[in-house]
């Protein structure tokens, strides 16, 4: 058989049916046929992990199913930087699926934090973004601006849920059951996509800003403090989006 004819089989495998094949032509001595095994047995093995990583995901959903029909995850993005607003995610996916390479947003390049963001939009039941100016976290504080801004991304869901699964350890006052969970996003498949949801819009927001002040580098730095948002403080002072209460000189 010819190594292009293997390819295509091996290309066209199923999961289940790919170790059989790797197995068929395992003995077949040809060094392209030998490499090209090789790699399919490890991209197969990658494949592997990620499923059960992803599987290991739904724990928690998992968990509250027999009692929760509707399940949502909430995250927000934006509790540190200096400027800009806070923004909270609410979503809603379908029980059971999983979408390859979520995971706490901040683990996710800016490309693939997008394309996975599409892809959650598509699939979820429902999703929310709120947000919190940084007006509003000056007058009230950032944790109660982070608290906020969830409650109102789980009260805009289109779909009522009857539990949510909360990212970190500061409970929402919500009209419904919930859970706190430390680094949920790496923990909670539900968490990661609202995780990734926040994050995606908020980037997208600064990026606009820096649009308007561009002297101040938003749309690199996303208004966190780095060096080059510390110099261009010191040169230009504040502008209107900045939080006087994070800026102490």
């Amino acid at each position: 058989m010819k190594i292009a004819d293997i390819k295509l089989m091996l290309d066209r495998a199923g999961a289940e049916d790919l170790p059989l094949l790797l197995q068929r032509f395992a003995a077949d001595h040809r060094a392209g046929v030998r490499k090209m095994i090789e790699s399919y047995k490890n991209r197969h093995n990658r494949d592997m992990l990620e499923a059960e990583r992803l599987d290991k995901m739904l724990f928690f959903e998992r968990k509250y199913s027999d009692r929760y029909a509707a399940i949502c995850g909430v995250d927000e993005a934006g509790a540190g930087p200096l400027a800009g607003p806070v923004v909270a995610a609410a979503v809603i996916m379908p029980a059971g699926l999983t979408i390859e390479g979520i995971n706490d947003s901040k683990k996710i390049s800016d490309k693939k934090r997008e394309e996975l963001a599409g892809q959650i939009f598509e699939a979820a039941i429902a999703y929310q973004l709120a947000f919190v100016d940084n007006d509003e976290i000056d007058e009230i504080n950032i944790l109660q601006a982070r608290l906020k801004a969830m409650k109102m991304a789980v009260e805009g869901l289109d779909t009522t849920p009857d539990f949510a699964l909360v990212d970190g350890n500061a409970r929402p006052k919500l009209e419904i059951p919930l859970v706190t969970i430390e680094k949920g996003d790496s923990k909670s498949h539900t968490i990661a996509c609202a995780s990734i949801l926040a994050k995606v819009a908020r980037d997208k927001l600064m990026e606009e800003y820096d649009a308007e002040w561009g002297e101040y580098g938003f749309a690199r730095h996303k208004g966190y403090g780095t060096k080059e948002h510390l110099e261009a403080l010191k040169i230009h002072g504040l502008c209107p989006i900045h939080r006087k209460t994070f800026i102490k000189s």
